[in-house]
């Protein structure tokens, strides 16, 4: 399904208009949500296609969009959700039990990431924060190569090239402008809009609400657009940046701040993988058709801490995580596949025993990392060494062996 826009924010009548959004009720979250996520217009246009008690939602205009996805396949996105949650819990232990110096939980984004993460083609490129773990597991990185970033010992051991997936990004908001270079590049080398449909390309870009506030993702809107960069830009909307609730960065849905740069921009349910897995191929294959960038605003929430070095409960209220319990994204999948496609237990037993099998694998290569010298510091700063750069390097190394060095240690 090929959809196009006049690139103005409105739809375009006769060419293949953008679908309208669905008109879905809003979550009600009153009581726990500060005002502008009480707004009257707030989830207009929350795109649902599988509510939290598991039913299927009619939806004309997304709904034939994973019109493929099967029993065989919706149970596919389960396994994805739960064995990334399992290595999401496993690391969390690992740095609690001091294995790892820090992490970053995603528990209550796995619909978010793994529907976007699925709607992406081999061909085109994302663009992560810090948070994408699955993501990462959909583009097929191990999740043992995740650890080490964590751990110190390097900075991520994929190829970004040969996997389509860039090395996390720890500076908020600084992989939309990469993202947008990326995506700007695809364009100008005709990899977009008039080729053979399997030759074209995308690129998505993740990043939080918190990041919606950086310098950074505002000059990546303004450049995405002005050169119709076929880029998504996937904002996991998680409700807080860090301790400060979405309320205090915006006074309208996030989702509308692209009708300001002069591209569509959607709200989805980034509790419900199917809604999140059709919003996505759509806008995907905007970008594709070379119609330039979209805004998605998958609507969710961070059940545990923003990373483990900090204190939710510090912040945020009990009951607020209590609601957002009954929308668990994986529940939601489950109780789906048991009623309605006849999935039994033994399925979802399966699906636990290599959860078990991965986390012990991945705390197995955790305890298992190599601790790198030193010299590690001076190592793949550059494409190749230059005598300064050497000269630093045997002079540390001098340092470190001499008399003055273990003084300084001893104290």
């Amino acid at each position: 399904m090929s959809v196009h826009s006049d690139r103005s924010g409105h739809d375009a009548p006769g060419q293949g208009a953008s679908p309208p959004v669905a008109e879905a009720p809003a979550p009600d979250l009153a009581a726990t949500q500060p005002r502008a996520e009480r707004s009257p217009d707030d989830g207009a246009g929350l795109v649902q296609l599988l509510n939290p008690e598991g039913e299927r939602v009619p939806d004309a205009r997304f709904g034939d969009l994973v019109a493929d996805v099967d029993t065989d396949a919706l149970a596919g996105l389960y396994r994805d959700m739960a064995l990334v949650r399992r290595v999401d819990r496993e690391a969390t232990t690992l740095q609690r039990q001091g294995e790892l110096g820090l992490w970053a939980p995603l528990l209550g984004q796995e619909a978010a990431q793994v529907g976007a993460g699925r709607a992406l083609a081999v061909r085109d490129m994302a663009f992560p924060s810090y948070r994408e773990h699955g993501v990462a597991w959909c583009r097929g990185i191990d999740p043992t190569a995740l650890l080490g970033l964590f751990r110190g010992t390097d900075n991520g051991s994929w190829d970004p090239l040969a996997t389509r997936f860039h090395l996390y990004t720890i500076v908020i908001g600084n992989q939309c402008l990469n993202a947008v270079g990326y995506a700007m590049g695809q364009r100008f080398e005709g990899r977009v809009g008039g080729g053979p449909a399997s030759a074209d390309e995308a690129t998505m870009c993740f990043f939080g609400d918190g990041a919606t506030s950086q310098g950074d993702v505002h000059e990546a809107f303004v450049w995405a657009a002005v050169y119709d960069a076929p880029v998504v830009f996937y904002c996991q909307n998680n409700q807080w940046a860090i301790s400060a609730p979405t309320a205090q960065q915006t006074r309208v849905p996030l989702y509308r701040r692209a009708h300001g740069y002069g591209f569509p921009g959607i709200r989805v349910d980034g509790n419900d993988v199917l809604a999140c897995l059709a919003v996505s191929r759509w806008a995907l294959d905007e970008c594709r058709s070379g119609n330039g960038p979209v805004l998605i605003e998958a609507f969710t929430y961070r059940m545990d801490a923003h990373t483990t070095s900090d204190d939710p409960t510090r912040y945020r209220l009990t009951g607020e995580l209590e609601v957002w319990k009954l929308r668990d994204p994986l529940e939601r999948v489950r109780v789906h596949l048991v009623r309605s496609h006849g999935l039994g237990q033994e399925y979802f037993d399966g699906v636990e025993a290599e959860a078990d099998a991965l986390a012990a694998r991945l705390r197995a290569a955790c305890l298992d990392l190599p601790t790198p010298g030193p010299e590690r510091i001076f190592s793949d700063v550059y494409v190749e060494p230059s005598p300064p750069l050497e000269a630093e390097r045997e002079a540390f190394l001098a340092y470190l062996g001499s008399s003055d060095s273990l003084e300084k240690a001893g104290e």
